[in-house]
Formats: C-alpha cells, sequence, structure tokens
C-alpha cells in the first residue's frame, strides 16, 4: 500500500473544521502542563496511566528532554495530549469536519473519529513505540528537515549521498519542506551536500529514521499485534498519511503497517482537505508544527494550535462566536 490515492475526498460539513493531530518531535517538558486540570484530558492521560501502569500525566509534566525524546515515551506524551484536548473541544461542542494526524498522529485521530477505542490505542501506541525503539536501536538513524526542497531534487540527493546506506524522503510536509530519514552517516552527507548549494537544514528530535527501510524489522511483528486490534468506521473522515485518503476499518491495518516505512502524505493530504471544503486546519497537541506546515502550503489558509490554556480558551471563545 503505497502511493497518493487519486480519488477526492467526500465534501466536508459547512464549518469545514479538521483536527489535526500532533506528531513526534513536537514534544518538549512540560509540555500542555497548563491542562491537567481540563476533565477531558485529565480523563484521557488517567486513561492511559492505567493501561500502561505508569503515570503518564508526570511523564507529561515532569520528564526530561533526553526521557522524552525516547520514542517510547514521546509517542505516548503526545498522543495523550493531542487525544485529551480533541476530547475537550468536543465536549464543548467543538467537533470537526475531518482528522488528519502527522505520523504517531493518525492513532490520536482515529480515537478522536472513534474507530479506536481510547484504551485500545494507548496500549498499540505502547507497542508500537516499542517495536519501533527497538528497530531504531538495531538500524540507527535520524531525521532532518531540509528547506526550499523539491521532491525530485531530494530523490536526487538521497540517490547522490546514499553510498550503499539508507536515506529516503520520509515526510512531504509542503511549502518546499521535506524530512529525509536514513542512517546518521548518510543523512550528514546529504545535509552537507545541500549546505553546498546554500540549502538549509535542521535535525529533529527523533531517536530514530522513522517512515523509512530502518523501520521494517517492525513491521511484521506490528501487523501481527494489530490483528487483535478492533477497528471502527469513522463518523468523519480520518485522512491517513499513506495514501492520503480515508482510512476505514478493514484497511486500517494494512495502513499502520505500511504507515512504518512509508512516507508521510501531508502535503497532499491538506490540498484535499482544502479541495473538499475544509476552511479550519486547528493542531490539538503541543509545538505548532502542524499549523506552521499549514502556513508553508497556504499562507492564506486559517491555521490554529490548541495546545495550552490560553490558546485552549482563546479558540473556544472564537470558535464559539462564529
Amino acid at each position: 500500500m503505497t502511493g497518493i490515492d487519486a480519488a477526492p475526498l467526500p465534501a466536508l460539513g459547512p464549518d469545514g473544521l479538521v483536527f489535526m493531530a500532533s506528531g513526534q518531535g513536537s514534544q518538549k517538558p512540560g509540555m500542555g502542563a497548563d491542562m491537567l486540570d481540563i476533565p477531558e484530558v485529565a480523563n484521557t492521560l488517567a486513561c492511559a496511566s492505567e493501561v500502561l501502569g505508569r503515570d503518564v500525566a508526570a511523564l507529561v509534566r515532569d520528564a526530561s528532554p533526553e526521557e522524552l525524546n525516547d520514542t517510547r515515551n514521546a509517542q505516548i506524551a503526545i498522543a495523550a495530549t493531542s487525544i485529551g484536548i480533541g476530547w475537550a473541544l468536543m465536549a464543548r461542542d467543538i467537533v470537526p469536519d475531518a482528522l488528519l494526524g502527522f505520523s504517531l498522529g493518525q492513532v490520536s485521530a482515529m480515537v478522536l473519529g472513534g474507530m479506536l477505542a481510547e484504551e485500545d490505542a494507548f496500549a498499540l501506541i505502547a507497542e508500537r513505540a516499542r517495536l519501533m525503539g527497538e528497530a531504531a536501536d538495531a538500524n540507527p538513524g535520524v531525521m532532518s528537515a531540509f528547506l526550499k526542497i523539491t521532491l525530485p531534487e531530494a530523490e536526487a540527493l538521497a540517490a547522490d549521498c546514499a553510498q550503499g546506506e539508507v536515506i529516503v524522503a520520509a515526510n512531504l510536509n509542503g511549502g518546499g519542506q521535506i524530512v529525509m530519514a536514513g542512517t546518521p552517516a548518510a543523512v550528514a552527507r546529504a545535509e552537507e551536500a545541500w549546505a553546498a548549494q546554500k540549502g538549509r537544514s535542521s535535525r529533529l528530535a527523533t531517536s530514530g529514521a522513522f517512515h523509512s527501510p530502518l523501520m521494517a524489522s517492525a513491521v511484521e511483528p506490528f501487523g501481527a499485534y494489530l490483528e487483535g486490534v478492533e477497528f471502527k468506521e469513522s463518523a468523519v473522515p480520518v485522512v491517513g498519511n499513506v495514501g492520503a485518503s480515508p482510512l476505514t476499518a478493514a484497511g486500517a491495518r494494512e495502513e499502520l503497517m505500511a504507515h512504518l516505512v512509508s512516507p508521510v502524505q501531508f502535503e497532499a493530504s491538506v490540498q484535499k482537505l482544502q479541495a473538499a471544503g475544509a476552511k479550519m486546519f486547528a493542531e490539538v497537541g503541543f509545538g505548532g508544527v502542524l499549523a506552521n506546515l499549514i502556513k508553508r502550503i497556504d499562507r492564506s489558509a486559517l491555521r490554529a494550535c490548541v495546545q495550552d490554556r490560553p490558546s485552549f480558551e482563546a479558540f473556544v471563545e472564537e470558535w464559539k462566536g462564529n
């Protein structure tokens, strides 16, 4: 299952509200700390804590940068925050017309769309993080965002700099930004080559080369795990990263497996959503990475990042005033 699905999305509801769930790399110590007393956020973190047998609220609030950057911790903290904020908005009658997650955020979006039970999601995320962490330990890799680059340029750069190692375009973010993933040496060569062409790049805070062949060892065991997970149809479109098309209960397992080693088609997903009537892209989760990507793709698009108490209260007030 690879490549963008050419089929358009069905027309969205009249509000055109899209919730975007944050991906890995956006984590920061203390993220969402002032949201922990919002009931829906507190309940989500309590659910994660019960499923995982650890204090997820403490992880979100108190973890050091080194602890939080470990994929086994980052994925749980980011997903719990995104899901909790999403539920809190819905509890205030701010309901999305579509959902879009970035990488890990795809699982968060599936929960908010009703495709996946919250309890199952946290167990799934923990297993996903464990398997990805093991793959990263066995096949060390890094990720780096390249700016003002086209896909053909990125592919040429990868071909020139691989030298028998792995390097691929892993996140197609739009607005001239593409994240490359691969072995440390191959990515470093690409960074140097791009700098020689007056290009800029920036390393991401990830502990592995996600969405690349270096994650291949995680695919089969993750697929075996997913055989025991129940998926339901979503009430609104949940746009998948692999094909930029709505996920289905029948196709969820295949999507999540392919997702580990396939590029994130973020720009294509946003463009399809806009064609279907998306008017507001609201990131639920910390960091504002996705809201900034929306700005890169289309400076005129309405966007928001709901990540802390002030931005939450402002968005609720603004949206209810529409």
